[in-house]
C-alpha cells in the first residue's frame, strides 16, 4: 500500500480548505437563502423564489445568450489561434514578435472592454475610419457592435483575449509533441500536408488542450467586467443579471432569485465540466 508522502497530504488540504470548502459553503448558503431558510427574507421553507425564478423566463433566456457567447467566443479564438500555430508558428517563434503575444495577457477584462468600446462603438476608431472613407454618409449609419443584440462587442473583446492565450498552449503542445517531426514522418508515408494537419496536427493540438479549452469556457461564461460594460439590458449574461438582481436596492425580492439563479448556474456548470472531463478520460 503507498503511503502519500506529507507534503502531498497538506497541498491536498489545503486546496480542499481554501478553494473547495468555501465554494461549497457558498453553493449551501445560496441554496438555503433562495429556499427561504436563511436571510433577511427568510420566514421558512417555500419554492416561491424558485417558481418566480421560473415563470419569468429571464433565466433560460440569460442561460441561451450566456452560452451563445462562450460558445461563438471560444470558437473564433480558437479557430484564430489554430491559423496562427499552423500557418505562422515560424513568426511567432522569432525572439522580437514572440513577446507580442503576451501583451494582451497583460491587460486586464475592465481596460479590454474599454478599448473595445473606444473601438466599434459609433463613435470609435472605426465608425470614424469608414466615415472618413467615404462608405457611410453620417457616423450613426455605423451598425451597431456596441450594446447590440447579436453581442458582438462581448465576442470580440472575449476572443482578443482569449487568442493570444491559446496561440501560447498550441505552439507550447506542438513543440512538446514534436510535430514537425510527426509530420515529416506522415509526409515519408504518403501522406499529403492537408490530411497531416486535419488527421495529425489539429486533433493532437485540441485533445492535449482540451482540459484548458474547457476551464477558458467556464471563465467566458461567468464574465462580468465585459458584458457589464458591452452588453445590453435584456438578455444579459448570467453573472450580470444576478448581480443585478443582488444589489437592486429598491426590490429586496430579486435577491432570494439571485441566489436561486447563482445556484442553478453554479450546479450546471460544475456537472458540465465533470461530464465533459470524464467522457475525455473515458475516450
Amino acid at each position: 500500500m503507498k503511503v502519500p508522502r506529507i507534503p502531498e497530504t497538506i497541498g491536498i488540504g489545503l486546496f480542499l480548505l481554501l478553494a473547495v470548502l468555501p465554494l461549497v459553503l457558498g453553493l449551501g448558503y445560496a441554496l438555503l437563502y433562495g429556499l427561504g431558510l436563511v436571510g433577511r427574507l427568510s420566514q421558512g421553507f417555500t419554492l416561491a423564489y424558485v417558481q418566480q425564478v421560473v415563470a419569468e423566463g429571464e433565466i433560460w433566456r440569460s442561460f441561451a445568450y450566456t452560452l451563445y457567447i462562450a460558445v461563438i467566443s471560444m470558437g473564433g479564438a480558437v479557430g484564430l489561434a489554430l491559423i496562427g500555430t499552423v500557418g505562422f508558428r515560424k513568426f511567432w517563434q522569432e525572439r522580437p514578435s514572440s513577446y507580442w503575444i503576451y501583451f494582451p495577457l497583460a491587460i486586464p477584462s475592465m481596460v479590454a472592454a474599454f478599448f473595445s468600446l473606444q473601438l466599434l462603438s459609433k463613435s470609435g476608431l472605426v465608425a470614424r475610419l469608414v466615415y472618413s472613407w467615404g462608405w457611410i454618409q453620417d457616423v450613426q449609419d455605423f451598425p451597431d457592435l456596441i450594446n447590440d443584440a447579436g453581442g458582438i462587442g462581448i465576442i470580440f473583446t472575449h476572443a482578443f483575449m482569449a487568442t493570444p492565450f491559446l496561440l501560447i498552449v498550441f505552439l507550447n503542445i506542438w513543440q512538446k509533441e514534436r510535430m514537425d517531426e510527426l509530420g515529416q514522418l506522415a509526409e515519408t508515408l504518403g501522406a499529403r500536408k492537408r490530411s497531416i494537419l486535419r488527421r495529425i496536427a489539429i486533433p493532437i493540438l485540441l485533445k492535449s488542450s482540451f482540459p484548458t479549452l474547457v476551464l477558458y469556457f467556464v471563465f467566458v461564461l461567468g464574465s462580468y467586467e465585459i458584458p457589464l460594460l458591452l452588453g445590453r439590458e435584456d438578455p444579459q449574461m448570467v453573472s450580470v443579471l444576478i448581480a443585478r438582481k443582488s444589489i437592486r436596492p429598491f426590490d429586496l425580492m430579486d435577491k432570494p432569485e439571485a441566489y436561486v439563479i447563482a445556484f442553478v448556474y453554479a450546479i450546471l456548470v460544475l456537472l458540465t465540466v465533470v461530464l465533459l472531463l470524464r467522457k475525455r478520460k473515458t475516450a
